[in-house]
């Protein structure tokens, strides 16, 4: 039981993982695994608590209806894993600002709040617009052979490649 209190899992182990996990969710729920949907029932969730029945009216919604599901349990799984994992490793720290952001960009709390709020958004709007998230054309999809996932999953390495030398050679 070591290879609980591990820091970092080796990628292979976790794709594995993953893949097995995969396979289940096709067994039990006939669903492929994402996230992205549950963020917008959870919006939805929200919505009904602001405006009641109206929320439930909305067009979107009435697609994706606003409950708690199996992807809405797994994205709670996924948070309380990582927060179990971070603990029997011992790296559980509260952090605001991570060392490369404060190091590069300064400790400004607020800015990087306002930063992340905005990726956030960005994020959901793509997701949304790509019809999913990574784990679902990434790992579903791509499973499924899907030619829309396979050009999804490409573009998301492409673009996080990119970002990630635009951000670390030429702005920081």
């Amino acid at each position: 039981m070591d290879w609980l209190t591990q820091v970092k899992w080796s990628p292979y182990t976790v794709g594995i993982g993953i893949g097995i996990l995969s396979w289940f969710t096709w067994l039990i729920s006939n669903e492929p695994i994402g996230c992205s949907t549950t963020f917008a029932r959870s919006a939805g969730m929200f919505d009904r608590l602001f405006r009641g029945r109206g929320a439930k009216e909305m067009p979107y919604f009435q697609e994706v209806k606003p409950v708690v599901d199996w992807q809405f349990m797994l994205v709670v799984g996924i948070i309380m894993g990582a927060f179990v994992s971070s603990m029997l490793s011992g790296d559980f720290t509260m952090q605001w600002i991570p060392s490369v952001w404060g190091s590069h960009i300064g400790d400004n709390i607020l800015f990087r709040l306002i930063i992340g709020f905005t990726g956030g958004i960005l994020l959901g709007f793509g997701s949304r617009w790509a019809d999913g998230c990574t784990s679902g054309h990434g790992i579903s999809g791509t499973m499924q052979l899907a030619a829309s996932s396979w050009i999804s999953a490409i573009c998301f390495f492409a673009g996080g490649i990119f970002m990630a030398w635009l951000l670390f050679r030429v702005i920081l």
